[in-house]
């Protein structure tokens, strides 16, 4: 979703190209209507656009119940409104310009397998609790709960490692692909709305100073 037409005709040719099937949109309200009306596995997009800007699209696109993975594409590069798009749920965040080769990269990273779901197995399993990796979905007694990307990631990490404490940096830097602390609270937030979906709320444990775990075998 972007409101330059050659950029979009320049992505929209380059991703045909790589084997996709891209959607346009022109501006806000657009993307928006075309994403609640197909199913939608990414999202690219622009936080400059008219009418609806981008992080107000990001903000409706988390409000639907299978949100589709965000890659944000902006000229506006400084580290809060990066810290802000990730805050408010775009997986990754790739400033303009850019090079074509990089960005399918990182396209194509996050539609395939996430880099914390290895070949351990599709599916992890927890008490009444049965995580569908692939399908970002939570399997609970009282019904499907379908996560978003960082929070499937986060709970397959915790799932993998139960028993031990998985400190903030390391999730920050293998989930996020943050070297450093960015000073924010998206894993605090994304930990929030993973309780909500968990049906146990001690499930996850939070070590004060240190991180997160889930105990038990």
């Amino acid at each position: 979703m972007d409101d330059e037409a050659r950029l979009r005709t320049l992505l929209g040719r380059t991703l045909v190209a790589a084997g996709h099937r891209p959607l346009m949109a022109a501006d806000g309200a657009e993307a928006c209507a075309v994403v609640r009306s197909r199913r939608v596995d990414l999202v690219l997009l622009d936080l400059v656009m008219p009418g609806m800007d981008g992080l107000t699209v990001l903000r409706q696109i988390q409000r639907l119940p299978e949100p589709p993975t965000v890659i944000v594409l902006s000229g506006v590069g400084d580290v809060g409104t990066r810290v802000q798009a990730i805050e408010e749920g775009a997986t990754d965040f790739v400033g303009k310009p850019f090079a074509t080769a990089e960005l399918l990269a990182r396209v194509n990273r996050h539609l395939g397998t996430p880099r914390t779901v290895n070949d351990d197995g599709r599916f992890l399993e927890h008490g009444d609790h049965r995580l569908d990796t692939r399908r970002r979905a939570l399997h609970t007694p009282e019904g499907t709960r379908m996560l978003s990307e960082r929070e499937s990631a986060v709970l397959a990490y915790l799932l993998r490692r139960r028993g031990d404490v998985c400190t903030r940096d390391e999730l920050l830097r293998d989930i996020w692909g943050f070297e450093f602390d960015p000073g924010s609270n998206v894993l605090e937030v994304c930990v929030g709305r993973l309780r909500t979906k968990i049906l146990d709320p001690t499930m996850i444990e939070t070590v004060r100073g240190v991180g997160y775990c889930i105990a038990g075998p």
